[in-house]
C-alpha cells in the first residue's frame, strides 16, 4: 500500500528541486512499503542498525526463517544461541528479546503513538533498550508513515546527499540540515529516493 501523500510529495519535489526530479524520474514504479505491525518494524530496524542494507537483509531472512513468525511470543521461545546463529550480535539479541518482553508485558504503549508528534514518539521509543534516534526515525517513516522525517545519522542519507548534490564530497551536518530544510514537508520521501539513488532495491522496515 502506497502512503496516501506519496504522489503529492513526488510532484512537489519534482517541481521544486531538479536533483530530486532526476532521481524520482529514474525510479518511476517504486514507493515506500509500509508495515502495519509495530513490533515487526522495530525488530527489523534493530537488526539493521550499523550494517549495510544488504547485510541486514541477509541476517533478517535467516532470523525470520528461524522464528517462522516474527512476534514477541515466538522470539521469547527462541534460544539466544539460535538467534546468534542467524547472524545477530549478542547485543542485538538482547535488544530484540527485551523488546519482545516489553510487547508481551504490555509495557510498550503502541496505541498512543499515532496521536503523538514525531519528537514525542522518538522520546517514547528511545526509552526502550537498544532503540536510539535512528531506529525511532525508521519507525516513524515505515510504520507511522510520517512524511517529514530526515534521519541525519543515517549513512545512506549522508552518502546520497553527498553524491547527488556535492559531487561525492563530504558535507557538514549544517549543510545536511540546510538541504533538508529545502525539502520540507516531504523529507521522508526525499530520503527514500536518495536511498534509491544508491541502491535500487527498496529498503524495508
Amino acid at each position: 500500500m502506497k502512503p496516501e501523500y506519496w504522489n503529492r510529495a513526488k510532484r512537489a519535489l519534482v517541481r521544486r528541486d531538479p536533483v530530486m526530479a532526476r532521481i524520482i524520474r529514474a525510479h518511476p514504479r517504486v514507493h515506500l512499503e509500509p508495515r502495519g505491525d509495530a513490533f515487526h518494524t522495530l525488530a527489523r530496524a534493530i537488526v539493521g542498525q550499523q550494517i549495510s542494507v544488504k547485510a541486514a537483509q541477509s541476517v533478517w531472512n535467516r532470523f525470520a526463517a528461524h522464528v517462522s513468525v516474527v512476534s514477541p511470543g515466538e522470539i521469547l521461545k527462541a534460544k539466544v544461541k539460535d538467534l546468534r546463529s542467524c547472524g545477530l550480535s549478542e547485543r542485538k539479541c538482547e535488544y530484540i528479546c527485551d523488546l519482545a518482553q516489553r510487547f508481551a508485558d504490555g509495557a510498550v504503549q503502541v496505541h498512543r503513538w499515532p496521536g503523538m508528534d514525531d519528537e514525542e514518539v522518538i522520546g517514547d521509543l528511545t526509552q526502550v533498550r537498544g532503540i536510539g534516534r535512528w531506529t525511532a526515525e525508521m519507525f516513524l517513516m515505515f510504520n507511522l508513515l510520517r512524511p517529514d522525517v530526515f534521519p541525519l545519522g543515517d549513512l545512506g542519507l549522508q552518502r546520497g546527499l553527498q553524491i547527488a548534490y556535492h559531487g561525492g564530497r563530504k558535507i557538514s551536518l549544517k549543510t545536511m540540515k540546510n538541504r533538508g530544510d529545502a525539502l520540507r514537508p516531504w523529507r521522508s520521501v526525499a530520503t527514500w529516493y536518495l536511498w534509491r539513488s544508491l541502491d535500487p532495491l527498496p529498503v524495508e522496515y
